[in-house]
């Protein structure tokens, strides 16, 4: 029998030794995760390899190439891995190499061209004699694990399959298979220290923020930061309802050419009517004002940015940046160059001064990167050591593959199979928005100055 205080006992397990990789966007307590798996491997007498920078090392491999230790991996041992818990940043760095993304159909996985770069993937892995591969990242890093796995199908039978689990990574919280990730609870901690420091200078000066978040396609980070943060108002991609979306022709802003798709049609692109999304931030300031409030501090997630009329755009960059955007196959354009939120206060202000024939000031601001390498709360750290103590005991006490690590509520382990979490029919994992009218989302509408 097992006493409270047991320790767990070794494995009967034909893991040797594992890789441990981190790809995407930094997010707090990345460090707690990787040394709380190296810690169980390291002491259940497992060879842990630390993969530098993502994939970067791994998809240009070829054969008879050898991994330099210190330049593409560390050893990752008992005294490496511990005090690691509570430290910023991510001892392994990260990278956005995505050896994965030629392959976008199942068609695509017997091309061996586009298949090629996994293949360089299990190639450097196979010859550091890994058995497991522990990918760290978001949708897209788990879409590579799980195509990763499809691969290894196309091996002769007598090749080495390389096991692979993934651990979810995304501040902004944002694909199936989780109900809150590492790190989400500490961005959002910040972002709100943010806010409420945005707030209490909007109630000295009356001057109104309006703040873009990181969230391209949910607003969980925007949500939670206006919940803790004590903002007047949160509106995400989410909240956009139909009455509000338009279309347009994509034109590429080099030229002003309309952008064709493969039947040479004019490639349409969604849109928002802009005007509504003012009219509801000014409803809102009003109401607030209603209540003898004059503070006003605005959170939108940046996914609007995508959504946003050209002309609106342009008026958003300077001529430069905006000659420069790029868009992709669907009319979009890349969020993180679309600083749209000064334009949108000088709308906001606009609108204020039409209805009330009064003045207010309001300043544009964009939050991104300060939040990514913050200390982590100690939640996070929790969070995030149950997730790599899960890899540990997914592959040597439970003997799975081909599956992503989560938690229930109560930080219980889940092993989620990528087939729950993966559209194999465009390899792409599953989208998590916020679900409208849920109890979370609706809970900024209840904190929120009530329009009538």
């Amino acid at each position: 029998m097992t006493l409270p205080l047991s320790s767990p006992q070794l494995s009967n397990t034909n893991i040797k030794k594992v890789a441990i990789l981190f790809s995407g966007g930094p997010a707090p307590s990345a460090n707690a995760v990787i040394g709380s798996a190296a810690l169980c491997f390291a002491r259940a007498g497992i060879e842990v390899y630390g993969m530098l920078n993502g994939y970067t090392h791994l998809e240009n491999h070829r054969p008879g190439d050898k991994l330099e230790e210190g330049v593409a991996y560390i050893r990752l041992d008992k005294n490496t891995a511990e005090g690691l818990r509570s430290s910023r940043g991510i001892v392994l760095g990260t990278a956005r190499a995505n050896p994965g993304k030629a392959l976008k159909t199942p068609e695509d996985l017997k091309d061996a061209k586009k298949r090629e770069p996994l293949m360089n993937v299990w190639r450097a892995l196979h010859s550091l004699e890994v058995d497991a591969l522990i990918s760290i990242g978001g949708d897209d890093t788990l879409t590579t694990a799980a195509k990763f796995q499809l691969i290894q199908n196309e091996l002769p039978a007598d090749e080495p399959r390389i096991k692979v689990v993934h651990l979810p990574k995304t501040i902004d919280n944002d694909y199936q298979g989780i109900d809150f990730t590492f790190g989400y609870f500490t961005a959002v901690e910040y972002l709100a220290s943010e806010l409420r420091n945005l707030l209490a200078d909007s109630e000295a000066t009356q001057t109104g923020y309006i703040c873009q978040l990181m969230g391209r396609k949910a607003a969980w980070l925007a949500y939670g930061a206006m919940v803790a943060g004590e903002a007047s108002l949160v509106i995400g991609l989410e909240d956009i309802p139909k009455e509000w979306e338009m279309e347009e022709e994509t034109r590429d802003p080099a030229t002003s050419e309309v952008i064709r798709n493969e039947n040479h049609e004019p490639l349409m692109r969604k849109v928002i009517d802009v005007k509504m999304l003012v009219d509801r931030c000014v409803d809102v300031l009003l109401a607030r004002e209603a209540e003898g409030k004059m503070s006003f501090v605005v959170a939108i997630s940046e996914g609007i940015a995508e959504y946003l009329p050209l002309s609106e755009i342009v008026m958003c960059l300077s001529h430069d940046e905006y000659v420069s955007l790029k868009p992709d196959s669907f009319g979009h354009f890349p969020v993180s160059q679309l600083k749209y939120t000064s334009r949108l206060g000088r709308l906001i202000a606009d609108e204020y001064k039409k209805r009330t024939g009064k003045s207010r000031k309001m300043v544009g601001l964009q939050f991104g990167y300060e939040c990514r390498c913050h200390a982590p709360t100690a939640f996070d750290i929790i969070l995030g050591s149950q997730l790599g103590v899960g890899a540990y005991r997914a592959l040597c006490e439970a003997n799975q593959d081909a599956i992503m690590v989560s938690v229930t509520g109560n930080l219980d382990l889940v092993y989620a199979p990528f087939q729950e979490l993966i559209d194999f029919s465009i390899l792409r994992a599953y989208q998590r928005p916020i679900a409208v009218g849920s109890d979370f989302h609706q809970l900024a509408r209840y904190i929120e100055a009530w329009v009538k």
